[in-house]
């Protein structure tokens, strides 16, 4: 999936860990990433939240799509940071599936994304 993600690729993203029904991408903020108050966009660790949860819930060999997520921003992060996501099913329900999204500085929380996937029944 990464090699067919654009932006996921522009943002830096490297898969960390993966298996099925989980997965772990990392990245560093960079400065083109930066809003006007000098910290990262809040867009940045959404998104990488949002590329884990949807490698994760492909790990089952079917088209997988987004169709809720949130994110709390719990602390801001600066240029230079690297920061991890981790996307673990929670709960699946027939086609559905829940997923909760830690994103970290090392090991301090910074970032917490919920999502619901629709699992299609179209193969990868």
């Amino acid at each position: 999936m990464l090699s067919l993600d654009p932006f996921s690729q522009w943002l830096g993203i490297e898969i960390l860990e993966c298996e099925i029904g989980r997965c772990k991408v990392g990245m560093t903020v960079r400065k083109e990433m930066l809003n006007s108050m000098n910290k990262a966009h809040g867009g940045i660790t959404y998104s990488l939240a949002d590329t884990a949860f949807g490698f994760s819930a492909n790990t089952y060999g079917k088209f997988a799509v987004s169709i809720e997520t949130s994110i709390n921003h719990i602390e801001a992060l600066e240029e230079g940071d690297y920061i991890t996501a981790e996307s673990v099913i929670e709960e699946t329900k027939n086609k559905l599936g829940f997923h909760i999204i830690e994103v970290k500085k090392r090991e301090k929380m910074v970032a917490l994304f919920k999502g619901v996937v629709y699992r299609t029944s179209k193969d990868w």
